[in-house]
């Protein structure tokens, strides 16, 4: 269901939102922002539907589900993204991002159970992970306006139009065949996500005023200092 978004919805949204784009005017408009009506709209209904479905389906992953077992699962997914990783890596010119991220995916798949095992870590590998809208930043493509997708959450243009490429290296929509096991897979990745994230939206209910807005400063903080620290490496 996410993932038919990603193919055909993003570059939608994209169009839609550049096409509305100024909307936000006055002296507390943020630049980075321009479509802060709109975006603000859809992160009402993305806080709707989590609200409603994705949190408590992640509480009751948590209360059922062991904690090593969650652990695997997690290991799994973020093994396949890994793999990802590396070739963004190597795209990027960045041969040690690259060797590494492939030595963890190789590592963990042959000596990890598939990946549920995080034996790479335990190695002292470490992890860098990376997508195609990283891999436009770092060779200069401005970000855009900020945008928030719905069901996907934060993103900005470059990173919407990078969303069709991602999905192209992502095993679990691309490489396996069978739609009630791609879609079994793709559900347990998102609440296996949510679930990982249910702390830290416990603590950004208690310390921020505007979510909204502490959301987009932190995610476009986040952004930049990945770009910058892949441009770090020509230096």
């Amino acid at each position: 269901m996410v993932i038919r978004w990603r193919r055909s919805g993003a570059a939608m949204l994209a169009v839609a939102a550049i096409a509305i784009s100024g909307c936000a005017t006055g002296p507390d408009a943020n630049p980075r922002d321009p479509l802060e009506p709109f975006n603000r709209g859809v992160y009402q209904f993305n806080e709707a539907v989590d609200t409603a479905v994705l949190r408590p389906v992640a509480q009751g992953y948590v209360a059922v589900v062991p904690s090593p077992v969650r652990t695997g699962v997690g290991n799994f997914f973020a093994n396949l993204r890994d793999a990802w990783s590396a070739l963004n890596a190597a795209l990027q010119a960045r041969p040690q991002p690259a060797a590494e991220n492939f030595m963890r995916f190789s590592v963990n798949t042959f000596l990890g159970l598939g990946g549920v095992l995080d034996i790479a870590s335990e190695m002292g590998i470490p992890r860098t992970t990376l997508d195609f809208g990283h891999t436009l930043g770092r060779w200069g493509v401005p970000p855009g306006p900020y945008l928030v997708l719905p069901l996907l959450g934060p993103s900005t243009v470059r990173e919407t139009v990078a969303l069709p490429v991602d999905r192209r290296g992502d095993p679990v929509s691309q490489g396996v065949d069978d739609v009630a096991t791609r879609n079994s897979a793709q559900a347990l990745r998102l609440v296996d996500t949510r679930a990982s994230l249910l702390r830290a939206g416990e603590l950004l209910e208690q310390a921020a005023l505007d979510k909204y807005g502490f959301t987009r400063d932190a995610y476009l903080a986040r952004r930049q200092r990945q770009i910058d620290a892949s441009r770090g490496d020509d230096e």
